[in-house]
Order: structure tokens, then C-alpha cells, then sequence
């Protein structure tokens, strides 16, 4: 548990309220940025948000209770922890990802600009000094990441990896373990952009150029400042919160949720049951940036997360009792067995939404009376058998002690090719309240 040195609570008068942060910016979808403006610290790392800021607010605006705590399960990149600062309620958010665990508590922490720009210049001025840094911290990568002669493909060119070795050694001599922390997150968030590889929805591939594709070492040098210097500006100018304080719990959230305080609203978005690894789209960070020591810790990683997806053998849990709808999509997709591309898809179904029901229990325990869930779920599609998590979530959250407020269908998106096709799935916006039974 991370707690922010200085006061927690800052004078509204003197603070940037959350307003002043959105800039006011008007959104076509309470899930989603596009087509809106890109807010400070959205810039660290590029991320596809499950939700937009807006929806913290409405949450704390519409909630029954009067909110001045709030947990996020599956932090992310921080989005649920940072809005709440800027909306005066104490944040907790737990990350399984010590990548963006990482980033996270970058974004939520409390610097001096000044200072900030002293450790920049050290590093700055060390890299420049030398023409290279030594690769010897990587040699536990997995073979294609650097530029090698016994390999067809790379990751890295090794002109590149030198230098963003070079960057990982200064920044390692700096004193303050929060600018370290801040100024690695400055690199990781650029890494894929200075690579011979690109990330999307289908994982990690090679870009169709790279061969080709010339990336000089000057260039990570010159980005990793530009970037740098931009957090330093966007930290100074929104410094001032309504409320400083912070918890960032680390490891996987069924686990952490026991090491929770009490709080008054839990506003999340899980990874959803679509077979896909999110491990995956930061495998690169996580290796480069020492959050790896070898195959092990990859495996261990992965076996952490959530039950959402077949891309690791593992050993799912039986489907939880209490939904009619689940036991009908189970029976389904059971019967259609032969048709999926992984014959362990329905088993990981019934997986998802047995951590899922653990999640909702766990959660059951850390709100407090009339406390509420505001979750963002979307559905998935195997040959045909559609899954309507947000209602099946709903089935199993009564038993628990919930009442179900409302199942907000909110935005389509569009369905992998694993899942069957180009057919729209619904997002949903999922409310229940701690009831007093």
C-alpha cells in the first residue's frame, strides 16, 4: 500500500477541479474518448479506455450515498484513481500489472516540478555522455526482442536497446524512488514507438515496414525528453487536487480486495471474456522495463489475472450457481463444443464468471451500507451463443446482497473474428447497491 506523503486533503478554492481538468470537453459516449480532446496524463500511455472520466463523476454525483471513498478492482491506467483526486474522494485501486501499477501511482503522486526538472536534466546529461548503454541488463529477454544475428526478426535494433539501456542505468542513479518510477513510466509509455513492432486488438505483430523502417538512437533520446518534459508540465499545472491521497494495492484484485479499507463506491471495468491474453499488450514493457526476471514471472503473471481468456493452460473454476442465463449460455456453448477454435472456451466462460462472482462478493464486504458498484462490462459471441455478461452479473449479484439500479446498454463494438464475425456486442453499465437485508 502506497500513501502519498503530503496532506490528503487540499482547499477546493486552491485546487483544479475536475471540470477544469476535462476542460469542460463534451463526449459522444460515456465509454469512450474518441472524438474527444485528450486529457493531461492521458498522454503516458496510449491507452483504448473501457470508460471516460465523465462516468466517475456521474457515479459520484448520482450515487445514493454520499461518496468520499471509491475502489477500482482493475486499475488500469489509472483513470477511476486519477478522476477521484480531481473529484476530493480518496482513491484505492489494485493492479495485478506491475507495469502499470507502476504508471498509476506515477499519475496519482505528489512532485516538485522544480525537483522534477532537476532529475531530468541529470538524465539528460548522463545519456549524453555516453554513446551507448550496456545490454547485459536485457540478456534474460526472450531471444527476439534484440537485434541479434542468429535471429530472422527483432523487436529492438540494437542501436535502439543501447540507448534505452543508457536511459534505464541514469535514471536508476537518481535518489528519489518517485521520479524513478515517474521517469521509467516516461520510457515505457514510448517504447512501442521506437520498436519494429505495433500493438492492437489482436496482440503484438511486426509492422509491415519494419525492415525498412529506420529508427535512429537520437530519436529515443529526443522523445523520451519531449515526453518527459510534457508530464512535468501536466503534473505542475494540475498539482493541486482536491485530494492528494492515495492507496495502489499490487496483485491480483480477489486476493488484495482483504486489503481494503472501507469505501462508499467501486466504479470498474473488468477485462471482458473475449479470449485474449491483456498481459500480451504490455509483454514489451514489462520485459524492457525489469518486471520480468524470466519465464517464470511471465507464467506467474498470467496465471494472476483474471479467467478471461484460453491463451495459458490453467485450471478453470466451475461456473458459479444462481443464473438461469448462465446455465443456459454453459449448456450452449457446450453443444456447440466442436465449432469453437479453442475446446476450452466454455470452461473458461463458466471461469470468468466464477472470479467474477468472487470479485462482486469480495466487494460486498468492502462497501459500506448502500454502497455501490458502477462496473462497465461488455458482452462476448462463440459460434453464435451470445454472452450478456451485465446480465448475467446482475443474476449472481442478488444472492450476494445487491439490488440491481440499472443495466445501461451504453455502445456497440464490433466483434473479433474469433468471436464469430462482424455483428455488434453490446457495453453495458452495470449499478447495484449494497442492499440493507
Amino acid at each position: 500500500m502506497e500513501l502519498a506523503p503530503q496532506s490528503a486533503q487540499s482547499h477546493p478554492d486552491l485546487c483544479v477541479s475536475f471540470d477544469e481538468w476535462t476542460r469542460g470537453r463534451k463526449i459522444q459516449s460515456i465509454g469512450s474518448n474518441a472524438g474527444a480532446e485528450r486529457l493531461p496524463f492521458q498522454g503516458w500511455h496510449h491507452f483504448k479506455e473501457a470508460f471516460a472520466p465523465e462516468v466517475i463523476a456521474r457515479a459520484v454525483n448520482e450515487s445514493q450515498r454520499e461518496v468520499r471513498s471509491c475502489l477500482d478492482p482493475f486499475g488500469g491506467s489509472g483513470t477511476t484513481a486519477l478522476a477521484c483526486q480531481f473529484l476530493g474522494v480518496e482513491p484505492t485501486t489494485i493492479e495485478v500489472n506491475p507495469y502499470l501499477a507502476d504508471l498509476i501511482e506515477a499519475k496519482l503522486s505528489s512532485y516538485d516540478a522544480d525537483d522534477l526538472a532537476l532529475d531530468l536534466s541529470r538524465v539528460v546529461r548522463t545519456t549524453n555522455a555516453r554513446r551507448r548503454g550496456s545490454l547485459s541488463r536485457f540478456k534474460h529477454l526472450p531471444p527476439t526482442f534484440i537485434e541479434s544475428a542468429d535471429q530472422e526478426r527483432w523487436v529492438f535494433n540494437r542501436n535502439v536497446a543501447e540507448r534505452i539501456a543508457c536511459h534505464m542505468d541514469a535514471i536508476d542513479e537518481l535518489a528519489r524512488p518517485a521520479h524513478r518510477r515517474l521517469f521509467k513510466a516516461m520510457l515505457g509509455g514510448m517504447l512501442i514507438s521506437v520498436s519494429n513492432v505495433l500493438i492492437n486488438g489482436k496482440g503484438r505483430r511486426y509492422r509491415s515496414n519494419w525492415q525498412d523502417r529506420e529508427v535512429y538512437p537520437r530519436s529515443v533520446d529526443q522523445l523520451f525528453e519531449e515526453r518527459s518534459r510534457q508530464a512535468i508540465d501536466e503534473i505542475h499545472a494540475h498539482r493541486m487536487r482536491r485530494h492528494r491521497g492515495f492507496n495502489v494495492l499490487r496483485g491480483n484484485c480477489i486476493d488484495q480486495l482483504a486489503n481494503s479499507s472501507k469505501v462508499d463506491l467501486s466504479v470498474f471495468s473488468p477485462p471482458y471474456p473475449n479470449s485474449f491474453d491483456y498481459t500480451d499488450v504490455y509483454n514489451v514493457e514489462l520485459w524492457m522495463l525489469g518486471h520480468l526476471g524470466g519465464w517464470d514471472a511471465n507464467r506467474d503473471l498470467r496465471m494472476s489475472t483474471l479467467c478471461s481468456h484460453v491463451q495459458i493452460k490453467r485450471q478453470f473454476a466451475p461456473a458459479p450457481k444462481g443464473s438461469h442465463r448462465l446455465n443456459l449460455v454453459m449448456g450452449q456453448l457446450r453443444r456447440v463444443k466442436g465449432e469453437l477454435w479453442s475446446p476450452w472456451i466454455p470452461e473458461m466462460v463458466g471461469g470468468y464468471f466464477h472470479d467474477m462472482n468472487q470479485v462482486m462478493a469480495g466487494l460486498h464486504g468492502r462497501l459500506n451500507e448502500h454502497g455501490e458498484i458502477w462496473a462497465v462490462v461488455g458482452d462476448s459471441r462463440y459460434a453464435g451463443v451470445r454472452i450478456q455478461v451485465a446480465n448475467i452479473l446482475a443474476d449472481l449479484a442478488a444472492p450476494l446482497g445487491f439490488d440491481v439500479v440499472k443495466v445501461e446498454p451504453f455502445r456497440s463494438m464490433r466483434a473479433s473474428a474469433q468471436q464469430g464475425g462482424q455483428r455488434e456486442l453490446d457495453e453495458t453499465l452495470l449499478v447495484l447497491r449494497k442492499n440493507s437485508r
